[in-house]
């Protein structure tokens, strides 16, 4: 049964993308921890983060690692967080987000109403610390 992010991932939903290659694609969340909190999720349908081949696990942790460096770039953090829960949606994904203290871990503390512009300034953020960063090629238009 295809997930939510498939959904998203497909165009059938929207979402707010600041990376796309061939296997993953990373989208803001729509219950932000923190202002730039990222989901990193590969294009096929894997529910445990176990279940992922070794080369495919690293693969997926550096696009992660990616967008950690530009969260941390487009918000000053001094840390980028780094989380795998996937209790919400069965769908493997990492929680990447700009990390101020450790309350930013705690995931049930997520604002699930943020504003439009919100996101939309996010989303502009990080695109833009991924251009500086030198991954154009995978920040969608």
């Amino acid at each position: 049964m295809a997930s939510v992010f498939s959904a998203i991932i497909s165009g059938q939903l929207p979402g707010r993308f600041v990376w796309e290659d061939d296997e993953f694609v990373a989208f803001l969340t729509i219950a932000p921890v923190t202002q730039g909190h990222t989901l990193v999720v590969p294009r096929k349908e894997i529910d445990q983060w176990q279940d992922l081949d070794p080369e495919t696990f690293a693969r997926m942790s550096a696009v992660a690692q990616r967008i950690g460096k530009a969260v941390r770039a487009a918000w000053d953090a001094p840390r980028a967080g780094l989380l795998i829960a996937g209790l919400e949606v069965p769908h493997l994904h990492m929680h990447v987000f700009p990390a101020f203290e450790l309350g930013d871990f705690d995931i049930s503390g997520a604002d699930t109403d943020p504003s439009k512009e919100s996101l939309d300034e996010a989303q502009a953020k990080i695109k833009q610390a991924l251009r500086d960063l030198g991954y154009g090629a995978n920040v969608p238009e």
